[in-house]
């Protein structure tokens, strides 16, 4: 299982402002013949997480999220190494979520490669992005269009987001 790192205070905010910065609180031990209870919190924030990934259409049947503190696990049996990928990057640009995890597919052409992500810095565009790693600012679309639906225009990045840089 790979870990992802994200800027835990970028990002879209669906968790509500001040439960955003708030760490998880520590609930007492179940006791050991009891069924563990599920924290209506956690329960909440999963919800408000997985409604994200049907906004962005990424949220199959398949898709599990466990939510502990600022860490996501998403597991998925049926996505495509793109697509978990795309998992990745949109819960983590979520306000509050510091790391995910997840385990790409082994099959394919990329398989063995960790995928390229770039975090954004201040007063950086996707042009400037696309030089550094594909070797021409004309190439930024080839950015917007790996990052879709995340991006919906290629002028609204900001800073502390984490991009998928497509392999060429």
């Amino acid at each position: 299982m790979a870990i992802w790192d994200f800027v835990k205070d970028a990002g879209k905010s669906v968790f509500g402002k001040a439960e955003a910065a708030e760490p998880a609180k520590p609930q007492a031990p179940a006791p050991a013949a009891a069924k563990p209870a599920h924290d209506p919190d956690t329960t909440r924030k999963v919800a408000a997480l997985k409604a994200e990934l049907k906004a962005l259409n990424l949220d199959k049947d398949d898709v599990h999220l466990t939510l502990r503190g600022d860490t996501v696990k998403v597991e998925s049996k049926g996505a495509n190494r793109e697509t978990l990928e795309k998992l990745i990057l949109a819960l983590g640009n979520i306000e509050g979520i510091a790391k995910v995890e997840a385990d790409l597919p082994d099959a394919g052409p990329e398989a063995g490669k960790a995928p390229v992500f770039h975090t954004v810095k201040k007063g950086e565009t996707l042009s400037e992005i696309a030089k550094a790693y594909l070797g021409s600012a004309g190439k930024y679309n080839a950015i917007f269009e790996a990052n879709r639906p995340m991006l919906s225009d290629p002028d609204r990045i900001y800073p502390g987001q984490t991009l998928r840089i497509p392999q060429a």
